[in-house]
C-alpha cells in the first residue's frame, strides 16, 4: 500500500491558487469597509430613483479579496447599477435598472466560483408559533384551512416545533385570526412581546372552562343519586358540554370544510351521538375528559419545545460598546462586524468575536457542552452565550447577531426537528390510512347490524361511537416526533447538533466508528522533536522547509513552521508550489526545484535514500512522523514530528464500547508505527495505517462490507469523503468550523470526543423509547376495540384510553430531556 506523507493531507490545500487564498485578509476587509462607505451615498440616491434592489447570501468566500472579485465582476453586466459585497456577514446587495437585470446574478456569481441565494424571496414567508396542537392531525388540519385562503401562496405547519411558516399577501391579524378560528393561537415569531399577556390570558380562559364544566358534570352526576330531578342533570350535563365541546365543535367544523379528519372531528362526532341517543353524562364526560387530556397533553409538549426556545436566552439582547474611551450599552442588533465590547467578570459574551485585550477562563457549556473553562487570551475566539468567568475582556466582533455560532445552532436544530424521520414518516402514513377506514367502519357498525336485525339501533349506534372515539391514533401519531424533538434537544445543551431524525435513528445502529488521526483521536498539535541534518546546517535546513511548508494547513507542516518561526529562522523566496497527493510538496528555490514528503515521494524521485532509509525507521519506530527534505540529488535532513493523544480519547472509546459499539477503528496516512503506538494507547480496536486520501473512503467501504453500519468521525473538510460515504457523518469542532456544521450528520461542538458516547447513548434511549411509544400505543388500541363488542367499554373509557394514551406517551418521551447516559 502506498505510504502518504506525514504533511500528505493537506496536498490539496499546500498551495491555494488565487488572490482570495493569498491575499492577506486585514487589507482586502479594509478596502472592502471603504468601498462600502463610498458607496452608502448611492444607496440613498438608489432608492430616489426606484431602482431594483435584492439581496443575497454568498457562500465560498474565503477573504476580502473575493468580495472585490464580486463587485467587479458583476458590475460589467448590463443594467447593473451597483453590487455591494460584505465579506464579513457574507452579504451582498444588488441594484438595478430593471427587474431583468437581477435574473442573471445567480448564475454568473457561480461563474465566478462562489454561490449564492437571494433573500428577498424569504420577505413574505413569516414563522408564527402555534399553541394548542398535539398531534400531527392539528398541524395537518391548520395547513388546510389556511391553503383555503386567496391570499396565502404557501403554508407548512410543523408539530414537532409548534410553527408555522407561511408566504401570503394580507395582513399577520388576519392570519392568527383564521388560526384561531380552527382552535388554535398564533403568534408572529420575533415579534411576540405583545402577545404573551393575550396568551395567558387565553390559557387562563381554557382553564376556567374546564373547571367550570366539570364542577357542572359533578354536580349533575351527583344529583342523580340524591334525588334532583332528571332533567336538571340534563340541562348541567348539556351546560358542561356546550362549555367543554365548543372549541374541539369549532375546530372540527373547520376540519370537516377543509377535508380533513382529525381528532376533533372524531370526539365531537361521539359526542354529539351520545346526546342524540340520550346519554348526556357520556357526552359530557367525554367533552370534559378530552378537554383535560388536551390541556395536559399541550402542556408536557410545550416542555419539549421550550427546550430548545431556552437557547435563544442563552445570548444576552445588549452589549458594551467601547468607542475610545467611551462605553455605552446597546442592542446586540446595532453592534457591526469590527466594533469593540465589553465583557465584564461574571457576564455574558453578546456577540463571537475574538479577544483583543485581556484573559480570563470562558465557560463555554452552553455552546460545546464542556464542563470545564477554557482559558482565553488575546486572539483567541469566543462565542456569544458563554460566560466570562473573571477577568475583564475587550472582544473585536467578528459575527452580526443573527450569524453567531448559537444563532447557528438554534436554526440547524430548528430544521432537524422539521425534518421526519423514517419511523414517524411511516407511522403518519399509517395513521393518514387507517384513521379514514375505521371512520368508514365506525359508520357501518352502526347502520348494518340493525338493519340485518343483529340489535338494537340504539346498541350499535353506541358501540359505533366508541370506535370512533377509539380510532383515533393520537398517542400513536406522537410517539415517534415527541421522543425525536426531546432527544435533539438534550442533545443540543449538551454540545451536540443532530440534524434530524433520520440521523438520531442511523446512530442508534451504529456498529462500527471510524476515526481520523490527526486531530481527532490526537491534539493536532504535533511538535518538531528531532531534526537530522546531512552536510547541512540545521539553519539552511529549517529555512528550506519552512519555505516549502509557510502556505500549508496541515498541523504537522505547521508545526515545522512554528519551530522555525520560533529559532528566528527567515524564509527564502521561493514560486512554483506544487502539492503532491498523497506524497508532499515542492517549490523552486534560488532556481532549484526543493521537496518536502515521505519516503514514496523520494523513492519516486529516485533519490539515493542508502543512509536516510535507517533514520527514518528508527524514528517511525518510535511512533513519530517524518518530513524528508532534498532535491532530486540529495537528502539534505529529516525532521521528526510528533503528535499526542487528547486526554479524552481513551476515555471516549471505552465509552463507546460499553454503549455498543462493536468496532472502533482508527484511519491514518501515518506510518505502521505512529499508527499502532496511537491506537494501543487510545484503545483502538483496529488501525488502518499509510492511507491516501481515497483509501479512507475505501476503508469505511470495507468496514460496511463487513456487515457492520459505520460512522466516521472527523474535522467536516479534510475528511469529506469518507464522511460521505459513512452511513453517518460526525465532524467535530463545529464551534470554529462553518463548514464542519454544515457538512456532517451530526456535529460535536467541542474539539474533542467527550460528548459522542453520550450522543451514541441517547440515540439508542430514544430508538427503545420510540418503540415503546408504538407497542404501547397499539396494545391499548387493540385492547380498547376487543372490549367494545362484549360490552365493557364505555364512552368515557374510550376517551381516556385514547387521551391517557397520548399523555403517557408524552410523557415517556420528555423523559429524554433529562437523560444523562
Amino acid at each position: 500500500m502506498a505510504k502518504e506523507s506525514c504533511s500528505s493531507n493537506n496536498s490539496s490545500k499546500t498551495v491555494e491558487a488565487g488572490c482570495c487564498s493569498k491575499a492577506p485578509t486585514g487589507p482586502a476587509n479594509t478596502s472592502c469597509s471603504s468601498a462600502l462607505e463610498q458607496q452608502s451615498n448611492k444607496s440613498d440616491l438608489a432608492s430616489l430613483l426606484s431602482l431594483e434592489i435584492m439581496s443575497y447570501r454568498v457562500h465560498g468566500m474565503d477573504c476580502g479579496a473575493c468580495a472585490a472579485t464580486i463587485e467587479k465582476g458583476l458590475s460589467k453586466l448590463k443594467d447593473i447599477e451597483e453590487v455591494k459585497v460584505n465579506f464579513s456577514t457574507g452579504k451582498m446587495q444588488v441594484s438595478a435598472t430593471t427587474a431583468e437585470a437581477l435574473l442573471p446574478i445567480e448564475k454568473e456569481i457561480k461563474k465566478l466560483g462562489f454561490s449564492a441565494e437571494s433573500l428577498n424571496q424569504k420577505d413574505n414567508i413569516k414563522t408564527f408559533n402555534i399553541i394548542g396542537m398535539d398531534c400531527s392531525s392539528c398541524a395537518k388540519s391548520i395547513e388546510n384551512h389556511i391553503n383555503t385562503l386567496p391570499s396565502v401562496k404557501s403554508v407548512n405547519v410543523n408539530f414537532s416545533t409548534g410553527k408555522m411558516k407561511i408566504e401570503h399577501s394580507n395582513s399577520v391579524q388576519e392570519i392568527i385570526s383564521e388560526v384561531s378560528k380552527i382552535g388554535y393561537q398564533a403568534s408572529l415569531l420575533g415579534n411576540n412581546q405583545q402577545h404573551p399577556v393575550e396568551q395567558e390570558s387565553k390559557k387562563f380562559n381554557d382553564n376556567t372552562y374546564v373547571v367550570l364544566s366539570g364542577v357542572l358534570l359533578g354536580f349533575g352526576f351527583i344529583g342523580s343519586f340524591t334525588g334532583l330531578p332528571p332533567l336538571l342533570s340534563t340541562i348541567l350535563y348539556a351546560i358542561a358540554m356546550v362549555i367543554s365541546g365548543a372549541k374541539p365543535v369549532r375546530s372540527a367544523f373547520y376540519a370537516i370544510k377543509s377535508r380533513s379528519l382529525d381528532m376533533n372531528v372524531l370526539m365531537s362526532a361521539a359526542a354529539i351521538g351520545a346526546a342524540i341517543i340520550g346519554e348526556w353524562f357520556e357526552g359530557a364526560t367525554v367533552v370534559w375528559l378530552f378537554a383535560i387530556g388536551n390541556y395536559l397533553q399541550n402542556r408536557s409538549i410545550e416542555r419539549t419545545r421550550n427546550s430548545i426556545r431556552n437557547l435563544m436566552d442563552l445570548a444576552p439582547a445588549e452589549a458594551w460598546i467601547k468607542e475610545g474611551t467611551k462605553i455605552s450599552k446597546v442592542s446586540v442588533e446595532e453592534v457591526s462586524v469590527g466594533d469593540i465590547i465589553v465583557v465584564k467578570p461574571g457576564e455574558k459574551i453578546s456577540l463571537d468575536g475574538e479577544i483583543i485585550l485581556g484573559e480570563s477562563s470562558i465557560n463555554q457549556a452552553p455552546i460545546t457542552g464542556e464542563s470545564i473553562p477554557v482559558d482565553k487570551t488575546i486572539g483567541d475566539a469566543v462565542y456569544a452565550g458563554t460566560i466570562n468567568e473573571h477577568g475583564s475582556l475587550d472582544i473585536k466582533v467578528t459575527k452580526l447577531a443573527e450569524d453567531t455560532t448559537i444563532s447557528k445552532i438554534i436554526q440547524l436544530v430548528e430544521e432537524a426537528q422539521e425534518k421526519k424521520a423514517p419511523t414517524e414518516a411511516f407511522v403518519d402514513k399509517f395513521a393518514s390510512i387507517y384513521t379514514p377506514i375505521v371512520f368508514i367502519v365506525a359508520l357501518v357498525m352502526i347502520v348494518l347490524p340493525p338493519l340485518l336485525g343483529l340489535g338494537a339501533w340504539g346498541e350499535w349506534f353506541y358501540k359505533g361511537l366508541e370506535l370512533l372515539v377509539v380510532a383515533c391514533p393520537c398517542a400513536l401519531v406522537i410517539s415517534t416526533p415527541v421522543a425525536i424533538v426531546s432527544a435533539i434537544g438534550n442533545a443540543a445543551k449538551n454540545g451536540v447538533l443532530i440534524k434530524g431524525g433520520t440521523f438520531l435513528e442511523k446512530a442508534g445502529a451504529i456498529t462500527a466508528i471510524a476515526f481520523d488521526k490527526t486531530g481527532t483521536l490526537t491534539e493536532g498539535k504535533p511538535k518538531v522533536t528531532e531534526i537530522k541534518t546531512f552536510n547541512d546546517s540545521e539553519e539552511e535546513l529549517l529555512s528550506i522547509a519552512l519555505t516549502l511548508e509557510e502556505y500549508s494547513t496541515h498541523p504537522i507542516a505547521k508545526s515545522i513552521v512554528n519551530h522555525a518561526n520560533d529559532k528566528g529562522i527567515i524564509s527564502k523566496n521561493g514560486d512554483s508550489f506544487k502539492s503532491i497527493v498523497g506524497k508532499g510538496v515542492q517549490a523552486t528555490i534560488q532556481e532549484e526545484t526543493y521537496y518536502a514528503g515521505n519516503l514514496k515521494l523520494f523513492e519516486d524521485l529516485q533519490v539515493s535514500l542508502e543512509n536516510v532509509f535507517v533514520h527514518v525507521q528508527e524514528i517511525q519506530s518510535k511512533g513519530k512522523s517524518v518530513v524528508i527534505i532534498g532535491t532530486q540529488q540529495r537528502i539534505m535532513g529529516i525532521i521528526a514530528v510528533s503528535d499526542t493523544i487528547r486526554e479524552t480519547s481513551a476515555t471516549a472509546l471505552n465509552a463507546l464500547k460499553q454503549s455498543g459499539v462493536k468496532q472502533t477503528v482508527m484511519l491514518t496516512g501515518d506510518n505502521e508505527g505512529t499508527a499502532k503506538l496511537i491506537s494501543s494507547e487510545s484503545n483502538i480496536n483496529r488501525y488502518f495505517a499509510e492511507l491516501l486520501p481515497e483509501d479512507k473512503v475505501n476503508a469505511v467501504r470495507q468496514l460496511q462490507n463487513e456487515g457492520h453500519k459505520v460512522a466516521m468521525v472527523g474535522d467536516g473538510i479534510n475528511d469529506a469523503p469518507a464522511l460521505a460515504t459513512a452511513d453517518l457523518g460526525i465532524a467535530m469542532g463545529g464551534a470554529g468550523t462553518d463548514t464542519a456544521m454544515e457538512s456532517a450528520d451530526i456535529i460535536l461542538m467541542a474539539d474533542n470526543l467527550e460528548k459522542l458516547p453520550h450522543t451514541m447513548k441517547l440515540s439508542k434511549k430514544a430508538l427503545r423509547i420510540i418503540k415503546q411509544n408504538i407497542w404501547f400505543s397499539i396494545i391499548i388500541k387493540v385492547a380498547a376495540l376487543a372490549l367494545i363488542f362484549p360490552g365493557y367499554l364505555t364512552l368515557w373509557m374510550a376517551v381516556l384510553s385514547d387521551t391517557g394514551a397520548a399523555l403517557i406517551v408524552i410523557l415517556n418521551s420528555i423523559r429524554l430531556l433529562k437523560f444523562k447516559g
